[in-house]
């Protein structure tokens, strides 16, 4: 098989892999840059700066486009007030990779089926559809066509070099699994220092924005980000093994108690199989990266250390255990399980307990959710809703033992429990903890509303007034917050009169 055969390029998608441009994440991206998303816009490929130009010709004679322009960047600025960081892209490209095509972005999956931080702003698809249609953006992705053409270009070689040599070294072909997929978007319109990559379910996706070419033509293998696609494609190739290995992976979970001190994300520290993917994967990054001359082996060693300090304990005995995998004939499918077997837990257990973990780790770069994790919370708000306080209480609760979804939409569920079992103190407390611990708008602009009926039921009218404004700051651009919010203010609530 040769090289350029091992993904497909474009819109015919046959091989599990695949390098693409899309529309929609151009759309999403593009209203962004035109609601005042300008991160590393100097060091970004022209593209960008043509896309911006064009975008603003359009407004300036457009009053309609201008119009619809105000309303989407009104919902924007409202959800992220921190507008130029790769964090305020996130959730919309959550929502970019699961809308329908232009002209119409609606989502095509269940809500309770998108990813947590989309499903908190689906609305902006019904605005970006109008902006889509009269600021023309159409017309402007077909004029940049060739120059998503052309990036990709740059990009098929050494990513088919990437496939071919990774799927060698695990002796292991990437179609074993039926039914996954890993797909590579490039696209001008976001800042060329980061890379966005996420696993939902079976899906695989990295979206990268190129950067411009070096002054002799060739990118070099950095402005590619290929490191980034390595990573995220050796979790595609090593995730289901993890899943295949229940017992094997359940026999590593004390080690979760090693990593209490550790700078990690709190679901390393919670899901072992997580904690043992990562590790294994930075040892086959570490193990193949540079020559075999003794300066790169001292950088290794080097990289194999911090990473035990950042947390990921298991590094350096993957490190060691994978050159006798190399050895071997068989491939990583049926090695794994040796791997597993020979991790000796109070060995490891011993070893941690000496490490000097580092004050910080830098985040990891796959973002990963779980669908059957997202529906828990789902269901408890649907239990709520259906009179079942203790059921919606029973899976709340399990969502935050087990740092399931947003823990501050858990939080919320549990106060509304609160309510409805007329414990005002108890929902006073979970409304100011989901606050602390929410992004979600949504959450954090009811919650202040309810805290300021609960202290209008307290007669303190001055402290009611402080939460209704913080409702309309958090969630004034969602219509129904707003509205309570511009009540509240205007006279103290009064809960509705018991029928007699």
């Amino acid at each position: 098989m040769g090289l350029l055969s091992l993904f497909c390029v474009g819109e015919e998608h046959s091989s599990p892999i695949s390098l693409d441009s899309s529309e929609t994440i151009f759309s999403v991206l593009t209203a962004l840059n035109s609601c005042g998303y300008d991160q590393d816009l100097t060091i970004s490929d022209v593209t960008r700066s043509n896309v911006r130009a064009e975008v603003q010709r359009v407004l300036r004679d457009s009053e309609e486009a201008e119009a619809a322009r105000s309303a989407l960047c009104e919902f924007y600025q409202a959800q992220t007030p921190d507008r130029n960081t790769n964090r305020s892209l996130s959730p919309y490209i959550s929502l970019a990779l699961y809308m329908d095509g232009p002209p119409h972005f609606a989502p095509r999956i269940k809500e309770e089926d998108l990813p947590p931080d989309a499903g908190a702003i689906t609305a902006f698809g019904t605005l970006l559809e109008k902006f889509y249609e009269k600021a023309g953006l159409h017309s402007i992705w077909e004029r940049h066509r060739n120059d998503y053409a052309a990036a990709m270009n740059r990009y098929h070689e050494p990513l088919a070099k990437m496939v071919f040599d990774t799927e060698i070294y695990l002796k292991q072909p990437s179609s074993q699994y039926l039914g996954r997929r890993f797909t590579i978007y490039l696209d001008f319109m976001g800042s060329p220092n980061e890379t966005d990559a996420r696993n939902y379910g079976s899906d695989y996706y990295v979206i990268v924005f190129p950067a411009p070419n070096t002054p002799s033509g060739v990118p070099a293998k950095a402005a590619l980000k290929m490191d980034q696609i390595r990573h995220t494609f050796l979790h595609y190739e090593l995730d289901p093994l993890a899943d295949k290995h229940y017992s094997g992976i359940k026999r590593l979970e004390p080690l979760l108690q090693s990593v209490k001190r550790a700078p990690l994300e709190e679901s390393f520290k919670t899901d072992i199989s997580l904690l043992v993917t990562e590790c294994l994967v930075r040892a086959i990054e570490i193990r193949t990266s540079g020559t075999k001359q003794e300066a790169d082996e001292a950088m290794r060693a080097q990289a194999v250390d911090d990473a035990v300090k950042q947390g990921y304990i298991l590094t350096k005995y993957f490190y060691d255990a994978v050159v006798g995998f190399e050895k071997d004939p068989a491939g990583i499918h049926d090695a794994y399980s040796g791997l597993l077997e020979g991790v000796d837990v109070k060995k490891e257990e011993k070893v941690a307990s000496e490490v000097q973990f580092a004050s910080k780790t830098s985040p990891e770069l796959v973002q990963l959710s779980r669908p059957e994790e997202r529906r828990i919370l789902f269901a408890a708000e649907k239990r709520l809703a259906a009179g079942d306080a203790k059921g919606a209480q029973e899976l709340a609760q399990q969502a935050l033992d087990k740092k399931i979804g947003d823990q501050g939409r858990a939080l919320f569920i549990l106060a509304e429990v609160a309510v409805a079992n007329k414990n005002r103190d108890g929902a006073q407390d979970n409304f100011q903890r989901a606050i602390e611990a929410s992004k979600d708008p949504k959450v954090v602009g009811w919650s202040h509303v309810y805290l300021g009926r609960i202290l209008d039921m307290k007669e303190d009218r001055e402290g009611a007034v402080q939460e209704y404004r913080a409702a309309l700051n958090a969630g004034g651009g969602l219509p129904e917050i707003k509205a309570a919010a511009e009540r509240g203010l205007e006279q103290a609530y009064e809960p509705p009169a018991k029928p007699q």
